[in-house]
């Protein structure tokens, strides 16, 4: 682009090439001269004369535009022999604005040496302003970061103010004016608009007083469309999709033409396609696509034979034939005639709503399906899709979806397992969830009997609301237990356990601790050689008849997560590990933890008991029960403190057995003792009470004055019983016995008294 200095020095050169006197005159020259403009463009076109065809050299034209009659650029253009006789063309982009002043095109033709008898000239003329200052150019759309140039063309008797971009962040260069009505500005557009931005020019009129007037441009990009595919969907048609790419922000939307020919495209979010009808048998194509704005046009091409990406639509009329209690058979419709002739792949979706799985099935034309393994008494969801077997491409969208119920059929067999105590076998199972009791469960049916001789087989049915049974059994034998569940088609196979002769693995089993991580157990064990058919994992509350729970692995796994919604914390469970045996099955390991460990309640030895040894106090209290542990008990610590001093002492101890601390080296006073148990959550169970500690003889009189005391009351109940027994014999009174006054000579003479009164009949 001319830059302004450089456009206003041609504006002030004018002259025009005129012809000497000594030049040849050629009567060949131009004719039918036809002027337009585009945008900032010049577009010319003109025909030879008739004349001309009998040039025998090339012919040379020249062209000169003149703005405001100012020559301000010349060109030339050659026409060769053989071209003489068409149509040519030549165009010039001007850096002003056409409708802001005037343009003209001068066109001359020169043979050699000798000048044409005449030379043509059109203008394209500027517009006027009459009341209000005028912008130009009006509702022009410019491509982001581009340079657009705007004027403003004054009426007669205004002067000019300014001409600016409205609401818009932009870079505005000098203004440069043509002459006193006519002002030009460049304005950098940086970034696109999704409404237009307003171009205003503000200048004063005769009256002093400010007028204003605007034009509208719109910015945006060219069409950036790209990653063209082309297919077919009924073998008799193309379907083209692409990216439409970044928004151009434009008003007018992009237009597409494919194979030259305009389509309609349709949009979901940046996806475009259209398609029309072709011939698709030609094999090997380049399909070609043209996106077109006002500001660019983009071609997009897809070489590809077209039989090889065919893209199926949806199966349709999809039903079912037969419905059983595991399997069914459905079939659907082609809505494309020429499907039944192609290999087509079919995928079978079949869901419950919360799992789902795939079956396919290939053949021409493919149809039907039968779909096997399902769930008695199941609800399920189908859905059908399908693609071309040969050159697959993609698959088709899935087709409607049908819900269906299957039939019911018997339960499945039931998970079993067993606790053992004294000469009892409590038997769980678990209750079949719905998509294993294919029915309503009526009852369940136990039976067992010794692993021996002859042994008489026992029966016992069991209500549907029951998961377990407790039998009452002579554990020195090995019992075989079978477990089945009744709904209104029958039975379930039965499910059989082997009890052991006896516990005696039990009770010489050593118990280890577990701590709980995360909300459970995690249990690891080491491969047993016995495990044939793998391991059960069970656990409960150690203490109580909470909720007794098991898992079954395989021999290949070796740890296990336990998690449950019955598992507290503060609660101390029970877990074994067994191994899987053809026979009974064997305990392997015995663990006991806490899914988590919580502080032991205040006030837990409140039972406790104190005496005095010496300057020594013992403190002693009850074991503590296992209902009141929510932690394990690692040992015991003993504070006390002298009221009249701050300094606390301790004694403490780690084995959790023990039933009593002392406190040494103490003196005569009163103390503050606190027993707490020591836990992996630290010490609680805070019991505290007050001890007043005398002298070890004070302690001794007391001992002595309470012994004598005792030992005469009991003479006394003696003498009684003894007097009054007597005297009903023989009618003997005895003396009255004196009111005892207690002092030291009082217990003398009642010892002489009782030895007296011992002769008494």
């Amino acid at each position: 682009m001319i830059s302004w200095v450089l456009l206003v020095s041609l504006i002030c050169v004018s002259g025009q090439v005129s012809s000497g006197p000594g030049d040849a005159v050629l009567p060949c020259g131009p004719q039918n001269l036809v002027l337009t403009s585009f945008g900032q463009v010049m577009m010319s076109s003109w025909e030879d004369t008739n004349v001309c065809f009998a040039v025998t050299e090339t012919i040379i034209y020249e062209l000169k535009v003149f703005i405001a009659n100012r020559l301000v650029h010349q060109d030339e253009l050659i026409v060769a022999r053989d071209q003489i006789g068409s149509t040519h063309y030549w165009n010039w982009t001007s850096p002003w604005i056409f409708d802001c002043v005037s343009h003209s095109l001068r066109l001359s033709s020169r043979y050699k040496n000798h000048k044409g008898s005449q030379h043509l000239e059109q203008t394209l003329p500027g517009k006027e302003s009459s009341r209000r200052p005028q912008v130009y150019p009006r509702d022009r759309v410019f491509q982001a970061n581009s340079i657009g140039n705007f004027c403003c063309v004054l009426p007669p008797g205004h002067t000019f103010d300014s001409l600016s971009v409205g609401g818009y962040t932009g870079t505005n260069n000098d203004t440069v004016s043509i002459d006193n009505r006519t002002f030009f500005s460049s304005i950098r557009l940086t970034r696109p608009t999704v409404v237009g931005v307003n171009i205003i020019c503000r200048a004063t009129n005769q009256q002093g007083a400010v007028v204003q007037n605007g034009a509208s441009a719109f910015i945006g990009y060219p069409p950036g469309d790209k990653d063209l595919q082309c297919e077919t969907r009924d073998l008799q048609s193309v379907e083209c999709h692409w990216n439409a790419g970044r928004d151009t922000h434009l008003r007018q939307k992009t237009k597409y033409k494919l194979l030259g020919s305009e389509c309609k495209a349709t949009a979901a979010s940046q996806s475009r396609k259209c398609s029309q009808k072709d011939d698709i048998s030609v094999g090997e194509k380049n399909w070609t696509l043209t996106a077109q704005n006002d500001l660019g046009t983009v071609d997009l091409f897809d070489q590809v034979d077209l039989r090889q990406r065919v893209h199926l639509f949806a199966p349709e009329e999809v039903r079912l034939l037969t419905i059983n209690s595991r399997n069914v058979s459905l079939t659907w419709s082609w809505p494309v005639e020429h499907y039944n002739d192609l290999n087509i792949t079919c995928q079978v979706n079949i869901s419950d709503g919360g799992t789902s799985f795939l079956m396919e099935t290939s053949d021409i034309g493919v149809n039907s399906a039968a779909v096997t393994e399902l769930v008695p008494n199941w609800t399920y969801n189908v859905m059908v899709r399908c693609g071309t077997t040969e050159h697959f491409w993609k698959w088709s969208p899935w087709s409607s979806a049908i819900t269906f119920h299957t039939e019911t059929d018997v339960p499945d067999a039931l998970d079993v397992w067993m606790q053992m105590r004294e000469n009892k076998v409590i038997v769980h199972w678990k209750k079949p969830l719905d998509h294993q009791s294919h029915g309503l469960i009526l009852n369940y049916t136990v039976t067992w009997r010794a692993m021996t001789e002859a042994a008489e087989e026992n029966v016992i049915t069991v209500p549907d609301t029951e998961d377990r049974v407790v039998l009452s059994v002579d554990t020195a034998h090995q019992y075989l237990i079978t477990a089945k569940a009744r709904n209104a088609n029958g039975s379930s196979s039965p499910s059989i356990i082997t009890t052991p002769a006896v516990h005696t693995d039990q009770t010489r089993l050593k118990t280890s601790r577990i701590t709980g991580v995360n909300g459970g157990f995690h249990l690891s064990w080491s491969v047993s050689p016995v495990a044939s058919c793998g391991y059960i994992l069970d656990w409960c509350p150690t203490l109580g008849d909470g909720p007794f729970e098991w898992l079954k692995v395989t021999p290949q796994e070796t740890e296990a997560r336990i998690i449950s919604g019955y598992l507290r914390d503060g609660l101390r469970y029970s877990l074994s590990i067994s191994a899987c045996t053809p026979a009974a099955p064997v305990l392997l390991e015995r663990r006991e933890g806490y899914v988590r460990e919580e502080k032991l309640p205040d006030n837990l030895f409140a039972h406790h008991k104190w005496k005095q040894q010496d300057m020594s106090v013992v403190v002693s209290w009850d074991p503590v029960r296992l209902t009141e542990q929510s932690a394990f008990i690692n040992g015991y610590v003993l504070y006390w403190s002298n009221q009249d001093s701050n300094v606390v002492y301790n004694v403490s101890t780690d084995h959790p057995e023990a039933t009593s601390l002392t406190a040494s080296d103490l003196k005569i006073g009163s103390y503050q003792f606190t027993v707490k148990a020591q836990t992996a959550v630290g010490e609680s169970g805070s019991t505290s009470f007050t001890v007043s500690l005398n002298s070890p003889t004070d302690a001794l009189v007391k001992m002595t004055t309470i012994c004598l005391v005792s030992i005469f009351i009991a003479l006394l109940l003696i003498t009684l019983i003894c007097c009054r027994h007597g005297a009903r014999i023989k009618n003997k009174v005895c003396p009255p016995i004196p009111k005892p006054v207690v002092t030291d000579k009082w217990l003398t003479s009642q010892i002489f008294v009782l030895t007296i009164q011992a002769n008494c009949p």
